[in-house]
């Protein structure tokens, strides 16, 4: 890994940012206006109508929206949704969060019993597109800039594209740890952090799962047991580690987003070291087939990938190849600690993750706790 991410630059977390998107901006076109307004992406090829056509298009088709975004609370999309909604004021935009593995087998259940409600899913669960895909629930679309995004976060045909990078992996209290901040993973079992540590459950979220399995592959499943006897508090949510560390509940949080883009005086870090494993992905975003705004829906793909929006992530890192990171990073897909083509084959062997998911159990424990975005039901957002 590069120096910039050398074991000593470890950065601030900005805490429960990681699954609420992009942050506000995004007022430029997002290609070359078109001949007409109803000028709409030719076969094979990319969407040509402006930002500004297709908001006219989808306002005329009704100016709904209806998206199933994952995440960890209810208003962990509200920077997304106010940035949409203060450039596009006509549409009414319902944003629902929930746990991806809650939100597929919602969307599962609405397409068998034909009460769709969503237009847009935007998850974690990437087997999820490549099965849907498989069985043509997707629209097929291409928004402006697809081919710019890095090859592996889009579906050839346009089934899915990813919209947004999320990275997972520790944070610390920079004043509680002081100079004897851990500088990797492996040092997260030291006797000094016994009944600090918070983390997310590996076994509630599959990112988190991909984490843990990272460092098992690293350091073995002695280092797993040892740090079990570290007495974490484990609680649901990847956003429960920042909030323990922020709220000096812990010095140490496991299984959580964040950025190495921020203050290096910001009273927590995010850490990344060279030779240690991380994990990164790109969020999936796609339009059902089925989907009752399918214009406006095309209007988010094109808004999420539009280089304003893209410049603006709260990582630094963007989806795009022409984006350049902020913040002196490289793109995520260079850092071969972040495992960033590993997590979607990971996703993919269901009885793998499975099987994963009830080992760490053994070590860690039954999940316990109420969902954190609440027990959301089968229609929401209808």
């Amino acid at each position: 890994m590069a120096s910039n991410l050398s074991r000593r630059r470890i950065l601030t977390t900005s805490t429960g940012a990681a699954l609420g998107g992009l942050v506000a901006g995004g007022t430029a076109r997002a290609a070359a206006p078109g001949t007409s307004s109803s000028r709409s992406a030719a076969a094979g090829g990319e969407e040509t109508r402006s930002l500004d056509e297709l908001y006219r298009a989808a306002v005329a088709e009704g100016g709904r929206l209806v998206l199933y975004a994952g995440g960890d609370t209810a208003t962990q999309q509200n920077g997304t949704a106010e940035a949409f909604r203060a450039r596009f004021p006509d549409i009414d935009l319902t944003v629902v969060v929930d746990y991806s593995k809650y939100h597929d087998v919602r969307v599962d259940n609405q397409l068998a019993t034909d009460t769709l409600v969503p237009d847009v899913v935007q998850l974690q669960t990437l087997q999820d597109f490549t099965r849907w895909k498989r069985r043509g629930e997707l629209l097929p679309y291409r928004p402006a800039g697809f081919s710019k995004v890095y090859r592996p976060f889009r579906d050839p045909d346009g089934a899915w594209t990813a919209v947004s990078v999320i990275g997972f992996s520790y944070l610390y209290d920079v004043a509680a740890a002081g100079a004897d901040a851990p500088k990797s993973p492996y040092e997260l079992v030291d006797p000094r952090w016994k009944g600090r540590i918070a983390s997310s459950y590996p076994h509630d979220d599959d990112a988190v799962l991909y984490l843990f399995s990272l460092y098992q592959q690293a350091y073995g499943w002695d280092w797993i047991a040892r740090f079990a006897a570290q007495q974490p508090q484990f609680n649901r949510g990847s956003h429960s580690p920042g909030l323990a560390v922020s709220g000096k509940q812990k010095v140490i949080g496991v299984g959580g987003a964040g950025s190495l883009t921020t203050p290096a005086t910001a009273p927590t870090r995010w850490a990344v070291a060279d030779g240690h494993p991380f994990m990164a992905w790109g969020q999936r975003a796609a339009i059902l087939r089925k989907a009752a705004h399918p214009t406006a829906a095309k209007l988010y793909l094109n808004w999420s990938l539009s280089t304003e929006r893209q410049r603006g992530s709260f990582n630094g890192w963007s989806v795009r190849t022409d984006v350049t990171p902020a913040g002196g990073l490289k793109p995520v897909w260079e850092y071969a600690d972040a495992h960033v083509d590993g997590f979607p084959r990971f996703m993919e062997d269901r009885a793998a993750v499975e099987r994963l998911k009830q080992t760490f159990a053994l070590y860690f424990g039954e999940v316990k706790g109420d969902p954190t975005p609440g027990s959301l039901g089968l229609h929401p957002g209808r």
